[in-house]
C-alpha cells in the first residue's frame, strides 16, 4: 500500500468501516497545495479491496493534475465506497460515510461520481458541509458534457482544421448523464452521431431523439469516424484497442483512459491525436469547485470555456515538440503541483 502511495504521490490514504450499515470506504488525498482536495465519491463493486485502493489513489492523481491545469485553488481526491452484495439502507450508509468526511475536517470535499446520485450528496450533507453536488448545488453532469463539447470543437480544429462540427462524424461510447447530454450538444451542431452503450434503452433513445446510428459496444473502437469520444469507464485503451482505432481524433468524458502513458506514445505514432482526459472532463470539476466556492453560473460558464483554450495550447505544445499531448499536459500540470 505504501507502494502504491509513493507511486501516485498520495498524501494520505483514510480507510473507514461502518459495520452497522455495512460501510467500507477509501479517501485518497494525492495533493493540497493548490487548496483543499476535492473529488468524486464512486460506488461500485470491486473484485477486491486493493483494486479499491488503487482505483481511489489513480483518481486522485488524475484530480489534482485536472484541478491545476482548471486553474482551481482546490486539489486531488477521490472517495471511493465499495458496493455491497445487500444494502439494507443505502441513505443509513452514505450518511455513515458523510461523518467520515466531517472527520478530515475540511481536508476532503467529496462530489457526484460513478454509481453516486444527487441523492447520495443529499445524505452526505446531513452530516458534514464538505459536499458538493447535492440537490441544492445541482448536478455537474450538463456542464462536464458542455466542457468536453468544447473540447471535442479544439480537437478538430487542431486536428482537421476547422472547429465546425457539422457533418463530423463523432463516436460517443457510453450514454450516461455526461454522454447522453454530449450527444446532444453534438446533435445540436451538426454532427452525425454514433454511439454504444451496455444499456440497450438510452440507445434506442438517442436513435429516436437524436438520429445517432447504433454501433455494437464491441465494434465501436473500429468503426471508422472522424472523432471518438470515450464517455463510459476508464482504461479504454490499451496496445491491442489503440490499433484498432480508426479515428483522427480521440475526445471524451471518460476518466484514466489510457491504461500506461505509453499508450499516448502509441496513439501519437499513430497521427490520432489525444485530448488529455483530465484537461478535457474538467468541466464537472469545475462547475461542482466554483458552486461550492458560491460562484454564480455565468462566472462558471465562462470559465468552461477557457478549457478549449487550454487544450489549444498543449496541442500546440506537443505539435511543437512532436510529443503526446498526455506527456505535455502532465509536465504542465507538475510545474503547478510540485514547483
Amino acid at each position: 500500500m505504501f507502494a502504491l502511495m509513493h507511486s501516485t504521490r498520495l498524501e494520505s490514504l483514510h480507510l473507514s468501516i461502518d459495520p452497522a450499515t455495512g460501510l467500507k470506504a477509501v479517501i485518497a488525498i494525492h495533493n493540497s497545495r493548490l487548496g483543499p482536495a476535492l473529488g468524486g465519491c464512486r460506488y461500485l463493486a470491486y473484485p477486491d479491496d486493493e483494486s479499491a485502493v488503487a482505483d481511489a489513489a489513480r483518481l486522485a492523481q488524475g484530480m489534482s493534475y485536472k484541478a491545476a491545469l482548471a486553474g482551481l485553488p482546490v486539489g486531488g481526491g477521490t472517495a471511493v465506497i465499495i458496493r455491497p452484495v445487500h444494502v439494507e439502507s443505502r441513505a443509513a450508509l452514505f450518511e455513515a460515510f458523510g461523518r467520515c468526511i466531517e472527520k478530515l475536517d475540511g481536508r476532503f470535499i467529496t462530489a457526484i461520481d460513478s454509481g453516486t446520485s444527487v441523492a447520495d450528496m443529499d445524505c452526505i450533507a446531513q452530516h458534514t458541509r464538505f459536499v458538493t453536488s447535492t440537490t441544492a448545488a445541482g448536478d455537474p453532469a450538463p456542464h462536464a458534457a458542455m466542457g468536453v463539447f468544447t473540447g471535442i470543437r479544439a480537437a478538430a480544429m487542431a486536428r482537421l482544421g476547422s472547429d465546425n462540427l457539422e457533418g463530423l462524424r463523432v463516436a460517443v461510447q457510453g450514454l450516461g448523464n455526461v454522454g447522453y447530454a454530449l450527444a446532444e450538444q453534438l446533435h445540436a451542431a451538426g454532427a452525425e452521431l454514433l454511439v454504444s452503450d451496455i444499456d440497450h434503452g438510452k440507445v434506442q433513445l438517442a436513435m429516436e431523439q437524436l438520429g445517432a446510428h447504433p454501433i455494437a459496444n464491441d465494434a465501436l473502437l473500429s468503426t471508422p469516424c472522424d472523432i471518438l469520444a470515450p464517455c463510459g469507464v476508464g482504461a479504454v485503451f490499451n496496445r491491442l484497442s489503440v490499433g484498432q482505432l480508426r479515428c483522427a481524433a480521440v475526445a471524451g468524458a471518460a476518466s484514466a483512459q489510457l491504461t500506461n502513458l505509453d499508450i499516448a506514445d502509441q496513439l501519437e505514432g499513430r497521427g490520432i491525436l489525444y485530448a488529455p482526459d483530465y484537461v478535457i472532463n474538467s468541466g464537472g470539476l469545475i462547475y461542482v469547485a466554483l458552486k461550492h466556492s458560491g460562484a454564480e453560473l455565468p462566472g462558471i460558464t465562462a470559465h468552461l470555456s477557457n478549457i478549449g483554450t487550454r487544450l489549444t495550447e498543449i496541442f500546440a505544445h506537443a505539435q511543437a515538440e512532436k510529443r503526446s499531448p498526455a506527456r505535455v499536459a502532465d509536465e504542465l500540470a507538475e510545474r503547478l503541483l510540485y514547483p
